[in-house]
This record gives C-alpha cells, sequence and structure tokens, in this order.
C-alpha cells in the first residue's frame, strides 16, 4: 500500500485533506492559508479549527475518510502532539493516512517527526507550492491544469 511517501490513490476521486490545529495554540491563519490553497489546488479539504485533541483528530479522519492529515503547530508541542496523533491513527486502523505537519519546527525535531510517520514536515519558510507538490507527489495525483 505505501512505502512511508507514497499511498494508493482511489481511483478518480479528489484527494481529501484533513488540516487540525491540536492543543492550545491559538493561531490559525497560516492553516487557513494552507486550507485554501489546497482547495485552489483541487483537494477537498476539511479544517477541524482550533484546540483539538489527538483523539479529535483521529475521529474526524476516520469519519470524514480522508488520505492526508496535516497538522499546524506553532507552539513548541508539535512532537508529543504529532506523536500522540499518530498513534490515535493507528488505533483507528488509518495505517495508510499520509501525514504531514508544519508550524515553527526546529530542524533536530525532524527525525522524530519523521520516526513518527509524518512524512512532510514543512517548517517556517515552506512554500504553499512545496506542500501541495509534496501531497501531490505522496498520492500520486497528477497535477492539474
Amino acid at each position: 500500500m505505501t512505502n512511508g511517501t507514497e499511498m494508493t490513490k482511489r481511483p478518480m476521486q479528489r484527494i481529501k485533506v484533513l488540516i487540525a490545529k491540536v492543543g492550545l495554540d491559538g493561531h490559525d491563519r497560516g492553516a487557513k492559508v494552507v486550507v485554501h490553497a489546497l482547495k485552489n489546488a483541487g483537494m477537498e479539504v476539511v479544517y477541524t479549527g482550533l484546540h483539538q485533541t489527538p483523539d479529535e483528530v483521529a475521529r474526524a479522519a476516520l469519519q470524514e475518510d480522508v488520505d492526508v492529515v496535516g497538522l499546524s503547530v506553532l507552539s513548541g508541542a508539535h512532537v508529543v502532539l504529532a506523536q500522540a496523533v499518530a498513534q490515535e491513527l493507528k488505533e483507528r486502523g488509518l495505517r495508510d493516512v499520509l501525514l504531514m505537519i508544519g508550524g515553527t519546527i526546529l530542524g533536530r525535531d525532524v527525525p522524530a517527526l519523521k520516526a513518527a510517520g509524518f512524512h512532510g514536515v514543512f517548517g517556517v519558510g515552506s512554500t504553499l507550492t512545496e506542500i501541495i507538490e509534496f501531497v501531490r507527489r505522496a498520492t500520486q495525483e497528477p497535477a492539474i491544469s
């Protein structure tokens, strides 16, 4: 099914992405910008809003039947929150969901995030194009012209 960065895509369906703000971080402008960029790129996007728990994110991912879960974390608790979300997803059988995370992420934290299953790690300075192309490549969707 997946080799860590590629997943099987159901034919003729748009990529469905869930974007979530986990924990106590109350700043969501960046998450909303990513949501709009992904929608403009032809993806279906669900935004869960602020202050979600890892359990709520996993329940929403299951209920919405998403292909991708993206977290936005600016609070500095990204490693702990990412690990908790990944665990909740696994407990619900969502092992093939592509995981990505963005926010204020230190380079030294990238290995821990990748070990937790987050193959897309987007720190400060990442572009919307990089995020969109990562999702397309990892889900094997051709670019929409």
